[in-house]
């Protein structure tokens, strides 16, 4: 086998891994399973707890969708009182969607949910293991950082 032939079966490997841990993941209780949510909203919600706000234009250029379609979105997410509109103290033509305290709290509920889960896991492997998956983990976000800011 060549070390390119190696590389394939080690990065599908990894990636098979990766893909059953998260069907694991999904058959625990989590928030993010009993939200509701559309996969849209959900992408508005975590983009919104990522950066603050965001105006129509930005989540639309975001989700790759025309501004009418965000807006629905928003006004689903508005009568959940996930997200709430406001005007652009800058530019009073542009409204603003960001984060209500329910909305703030659902994103803290999934994510709180996934660590429970992901450290439990952790809390069952050796100081070996774990200081070999701190090391890959700390690399793979320094090549994540280099190609997205790039």
């Amino acid at each position: 086998m060549s070390v390119s032939d190696d590389r394939e079966d080690l990065i599908r490997r990894i990636t098979e891994t990766q893909r059953d841990l998260g069907r694991l993941f999904t058959q625990q209780q989590s928030p993010l399973f009993s939200s509701n949510l559309t996969i849209r909203q959900l992408r508005v919600v975590m983009q919104l707890s990522t950066h603050g706000s965001a105006s129509g234009q930005d989540l639309a250029h975001t989700l790759g969708v025309s501004l009418a379609t965000v807006t629905g979105i928003v006004d689903r997410l508005v009568a959940q009182d996930l997200v709430s509109r406001h005007e652009d103290p800058n530019d009073r033509r542009v409204r603003r969607v960001e984060l209500t305290p329910a909305g703030a709290t659902l994103i803290a509920e999934i994510n709180d949910a996934g660590l429970r889960h992901y450290k439990r896991i952790m809390s069952h492997l050796d100081t070996e293991t774990l200081r070999a998956l701190d090391h890959a983990t700390r690399r793979i976000r320094e090549v994540a950082d280099k190609l997205y800011n790039e």
